[in-house]
């Protein structure tokens, strides 16, 4: 009897907790291989924290890219395979018409997301931008009425507020008339809005799940892998990608952040029928309705435009990290400008090292950051980094003029992407993300011009500026980076 109190008294306690934090920092080192910053940033948080680290190591530290999340049916993957060998083999053997140079010029870039994205490049998309959520959620919601066959959305936050409750009547008079509507939130990020709330859009005939969601009220091992991602389909003809959620603040609604400036857009043509593909596959997995797929991604809607579009997912079910890898491809291969808006900069080393050779060529690299935190750790960790690109001869734009929440990467006028990625290693390895790829000059000249507007309502962060900061700052700064691999 005395072992067993012996056992359990306070020095063997703390044997017992630091004996596990080693067993985990072992298990990091030689068994999951994280990446160094990441297995170093976790070893420091389990013995300096060692009873709080543990318990976020357990919820936040979970591989699941041996986990088959998504699953094809032979046919379909027989599909996916074909076309996409098609489209190579095209490449390869310079048969492949494209319409318009720019689109040939990067083609090298096309197959790379074709190759480890599996995405398939469609060319007749109408683009419409807007930077403004009054006037997205216009059009967004105006579509959503106009709907007559379906309507698939998933967003990262739904919330129970006006915005949230005005999207949600619209969906329930939808499904009440018949229109199939989906509806994917991810869990975490809409967890205020309960079954119980949605019980008026279910009774309607509205079909609802949860990705990730957990057995026990937010206690969950996959806490730390969101679906991050903002799409909506109508009728899979008419969708939407980029960085606007639905709640008050984004439509600049809530004091704190003011005036919300974002980038979000509107596709009409083939790369609606990818989105349509994304969606599908989260929502089988979510919902575990087996729908199938029929070919959504590859059956080319007719339309008028003629902008190269590529929609590239990527998730922590996945080692390939393939928006990162497409944008470290744009950023590698530019020749004359690079601008990037950002709400947070955590660019893992090899990101960081694209962007300082960029500038270093003498690539005219700018990057745009907002005036203010929406998570303090992840604002200053920005700043550290910006500080390191500033060294390097880049140019850093603070906006003032409210929350920039922008994730858009424009590279010599030519090319951009928009999506719901940040770059950020969140982005990069732990969220389920999309984002779009196109190949138009009128389209990243529209962006690029966006751009240049809105430093506008910012001023430049200078190298002077930058080594003014306090020694409070700095400390800030030198913490936040030291844990930018976790946060």
């Amino acid at each position: 009897m005395a072992f067993f109190f012996s056992l359990f008294s306070e020095y063997n306690w703390t044997t017992v907790i630091y004996s596990i934090d080693l067993v985990i920092a072992l298990t990091i080192v030689f068994l999951e291989r994280k990446n160094p910053s990441a297995s170093l940033a976790w070893i420091l948080v389990l013995f300096v924290f060692p009873v709080v680290g543990i318990f976020l190591y357990v919820m936040l530290s979970q591989n699941i890219s041996r986990q088959k999340i998504y699953r094809l049916s032979d046919r379909e993957q027989k599909v996916i395979n074909d076309e996409l060998e098609y489209q190579i083999k095209a490449i390869d053997q310079e048969t492949m018409t494209f319409s318009n140079e720019t689109s040939r010029r990067w083609k090298h870039m096309i197959k790379l997301n074709q190759v480890y994205g599996l995405s398939y490049l469609t060319q007749n998309n109408d683009i419409e931008v807007f930077t403004d959520g009054k006037k997205m959620f216009h059009h967004l919601m105006q579509d959503m009425r106009k709907a007559e066959k379906s309507i698939n959305v998933m967003y990262y936050i739904v919330k129970d507020d006006m915005v949230g409750k005005k999207f949600l009547r619209i969906l329930t008079q939808k499904a009440s008339e018949g229109v199939e509507v989906r509806l994917l939130m991810d869990a975490i990020g809409c967890r205020f809005i309960t079954r119980r709330k949605l019980k008026e859009f279910t009774a309607a005939g509205g079909k609802v799940a949860y990705f990730f969601k957990p057995k026990l009220k937010y206690l969950t091992l996959k806490l730390n892998y969101r679906n991050h991602r903002k799409i909506a389909v109508i009728d899979g003809k008419t969708g939407y990608i980029g960085g606007f959620n639905i709640a008050n603040e984004y439509l600049g609604f809530k004091k704190r952040f003011g005036y919300w400036r974002d980038t979000h857009i509107r596709i009409r043509g083939g790369a609606v029928l990818d989105l349509n593909g994304v969606f599908l596959m989260d929502w089988r997995f979510a919902s575990k309705e087996n729908t199938e797929l029929r070919n959504f991604a590859f059956d080319e809607e007719e339309s008028s435009g003629t902008a190269p579009v590529q929609i590239v997912s990527s998730g922590p079910n996945s080692v390939r990290e393939e928006i990162k890898r497409a944008m470290m491809k744009m950023i590698t291969f530019a020749e004359r400008s690079v601008f990037l808006q950002t709400p947070y900069f955590i660019p893992d080393p090899s990101m960081l090292e694209s962007l300082k050779m960029a500038a270093q060529s003498g690539v005219d690299v700018r990057i745009m950051i907002p005036c203010m935190p929406d998570h303090m750790f992840v604002y200053w960790a920005t700043y550290a980094y910006c500080g390191e690109l500033l060294r390097s001869g880049a140019r850093v734009f603070i906006y003032d003029n409210g929350f920039l929440h922008a994730k858009t990467l424009v590279v010599d006028g030519e090319v951009a992407t928009v999506g719901s990625a940040n770059f950020d290693r969140r982005s990069f390895r732990l969220n389920f993300e999309a984002n779009a790829f196109i190949y138009d000059e009128t389209f990243a000249g529209k962006m690029d011009e966006l751009f240049l507007k809105d430093i506008e309502h910012g001023h430049e962060l200078t190298l002077e500026e930058y080594g003014r900061r306090s020694v409070v700052i700095k400390f800030k700064e030198a913490v936040s980076r030291l844990l930018s691999d976790i946060l």
